[in-house]
């Protein structure tokens, strides 16, 4: 199974498993070699941010449900962490929220001959993330993101 694929079925298995435990799952990277993956984890909880201990209980609660399904054939550490001061963005409800934040963002496919915006976050309309950098506003569509970082 690609990364791609593995970090798309732990969204779709185990989204609903953090969400009922009051977290929410704001990143999945799975990155490694030789045989052994490193399934990174990044949760949030408001109010007040995540905690040691939350990541403690993340992980007790993913380790069982991860061995029980085979979920990964290969070797694994699984990482639990808090998004930290650079955040993850991914999910339009995210998108809303950061807006008017520095923003970086990373596309599969060039828009406009380019494949890295650095701006500000202006917003999330109709599958669309606006990016405003330095004047020109880009309009990148959600199944083109790579990746999207807050710049703090």
């Amino acid at each position: 199974m690609s990364k791609e694929e593995l970090v798309r079925r732990f969204w779709s298995v185990f989204e609903p498993e953090i969400l009922e435990q009051g977290y929410d799952l704001v990143e999945v990277e799975v990155t490694g070699q030789g045989g052994v993956r490193i399934l990174r984890i990044y949760i949030d909880k408001e109010p007040g941010g995540i905690r040691h201990e939350d990541c403690a209980t993340v992980s007790q609660l993913l380790n069982p449900l991860l061995d029980a399904d085979n979920f990964i054939n290969d070797n694994y550490i699984l990482e639990v962490s808090s998004p930290g001061i650079d955040r993850p963005v991914r999910k339009p409800k995210d998108f809303e929220r950061y807006t008017g934040e520095s923003i970086t963002v990373t596309t599969h496919s060039p828009v406009l001959g380019q494949k890295k915006f650095t701006g500000v976050l202006r917003g999330f309309d109709d599958g669309l993330i606006q990016v405003d950098c330095d004047g020109t506003l880009y309009e990148i569509h959600a199944e083109n993101l790579r990746k999207a970082n807050l710049n703090r």
